[in-house]
């Protein structure tokens, strides 16, 4: 028997000098919990499929990146920590404690941000999947979409051919919004490219246990940065993801929601 999963809403909530933010929410506020997911450069709709999925056990929140699909950004709003601090009002707008924060490339990063900064105590455990944030060791690096192109971006960061975008079906509209998007990336994480050379130096102090999975075949982001980034963390997790890219949780969602729940209870709630 198939459980369908919960029907989202969208709505717009306003924060702080001048900041809106678009959020899909998944199921209903019904315990003060849930989980926030935050995307990559690839805009919201990457993490459609995953919040579905985790909307049957869980309350779901996935906002739009100020500035990502036509959505409006403040010119003060200019990095990853002004989204971590924007999201942590949103979790106090929202009423919301024991949340799960999962972040998908830089949407890792500013969850990363927000585990550093959250001293209400609002987050539960943190969730990055192919995530960026800290510097790569040479001769690592992180691919940049804006010098590779659409075509060599969904090769590197898709294992699988048939999820890989197609540039000719795009319409000039679409194609259009995704260089915007690509621009907003730029503004928040774009030099150096997706990362933060003193992020590293203060994970230590995230307390919260954290899972990193990793695409055991992502091109954009190499397995051993995401290793690395899970050691930099004093409760760290490391879960590659066999036969993935980039978007782990597009590619397999059941091993990733495998991983989660493993996770979950012997990590984030051992005594159940």
């Amino acid at each position: 028997m198939t459980v369908s999963a919960p029907a989202s809403t969208t709505r717009t909530i306003s924060l702080r000098d001048g900041l809106t933010v678009t959020v899909q929410e998944f199921g209903e506020n019904s315990d003060g919990t849930g989980v926030l997911m935050l995307h990559g450069g690839a805009g919201p709709r990457s993490m459609a499929g995953f919040a579905a999925g985790m909307s049957q056990h869980a309350y779901v929140v996935v906002p739009t990146h100020p500035g990502f699909d036509g959505t409006p950004r403040p010119e003060w709003a200019d990095s990853v920590a002004d989204l971590a601090s924007a999201y942590l009002d949103l979790l106090d707008e929202l009423g919301l404690d024991g949340v799960m924060v999962a972040g998908s490339s830089v949407g890792g990063w500013i969850a990363a941000e927000m585990g550093l900064r959250d001293n209400r105590g609002r987050i539960s455990a943190l969730v990055l999947l192919g995530s960026t944030g800290i510097t790569p060791e040479p001769p690592l690096e992180i691919a940049n979409p804006a010098n590779l192109g659409p075509v060599r971006t969904g090769e590197l960061a898709f294992h699988n051919p048939d999820l890989r975008l197609n540039p000719a079906t795009l319409s000039e509209e679409q194609k259009a919004g995704m260089a915007a998007n690509q621009r907003t990336l730029a503004v928040y994480a774009g030099d150096p490219f997706c990362h933060d050379p003193k992020l590293r130096g203060r994970l230590h102090r995230v307390t919260v246990p954290v899972l990193v999975l990793a695409g055991e075949q992502d091109g954009i982001v190499p397995l051993e940065y995401e290793r690395a980034l899970a050691d930099a963390f004093p409760r760290g997790t490391f879960r590659p993801v066999p036969e993935a890219g980039h978007f782990p949780h597009i590619e397999q969602p059941g091993t990733v929601f495998g991983a989660i729940g493993d996770f979950v209870d012997t990590e984030v709630k051992p005594e159940g």
